[in-house]
């Protein structure tokens, strides 16, 4: 079946990640055979409650998408507490997520002109993401003078930059999913905040990157 050649570049990106994907959890056996059990439960549950046969593949992917976004990145807060100084780290991120997200909400109102990606998020800009990137740099080396006192300077102006970034991605990435089924906001349990994944998003892509420098790069 021939594909168009955006959707032949996705399912290419798709194999070649899935693929190192099962390269490193082969090697951790009850990680394996709990996605390995994911996913045919899912496959089945689409199989068997099928109700319509023309959404049948995106409701299936909706369903393992839902075992990989959530579940799989917030692990990495567990992992993170069971680091030396896991709670400060777990702090430390939350600090240099909430910076960077009041610094470009307050930054991009104020002197936002160049659209980021008008196609997810029209509000957004490029003056509010670097307001948001120096925000949660603020953070950091606020977290350094308050309850981490560990960090050196760099190790605020890395943890910052990267997990800053990626939190912005995050944010862009929940903006793309809701735009993507016509809703303005991800639920209503936090009225006015736009639902509980609004307040997670940007953590979950900020989370296995500050995991991965304090577990790799932090002496």
């Amino acid at each position: 079946m021939a594909l168009p050649g955006r959707r032949t570049g996705g399912m290419l990106a798709s194999l070649v990640g899935g693929a190192f994907f099962v390269s490193l959890i082969s090697a951790i056996l009850p990680v394996h055979l709990a996605m390995t059990m994911c996913v045919l439960l899912f496959g089945l549950f689409s199989l068997l409650c099928i109700k319509d046969i023309k959404e049948a593949a995106c409701e299936t992917a909706l369903f393992l998408l839902g075992i990989l976004y959530i579940p799989l990145l917030m692990s990495y807060l567990v992992l993170m507490r069971d680091l030396p100084h896991g709670i400060r780290w777990i702090f430390l991120l939350l600090v240099i997520v909430m910076s960077g997200d009041t610094a470009a909400f307050y930054v991009g109102s104020s002197f936002g002109k160049r659209k980021l990606y008008p196609l997810v998020s029209p509000k957004k800009s490029v003056e509010g993401m670097v307001g948001g990137l120096a925000g949660s740099v603020a953070g950091s080396f606020l977290a350094k003078a308050t309850f981490f006192s560990h960090l050196t300077p760099l190790d605020c102006i890395a943890t910052a930059c990267l997990a800053g970034l990626l939190g912005q991605l995050g944010d862009l990435f929940e903006s793309l999913l809701k735009r993507s089924f016509g809703v303005k906001d991800s639920g209503g349990i936090f009225p006015g905040h736009g639902g509980m994944l609004d307040r997670l998003d940007s953590v979950l892509f900020a989370a296995p990157t500050l995991y991965v420098y304090a577990r790799y790069f932090f002496p």
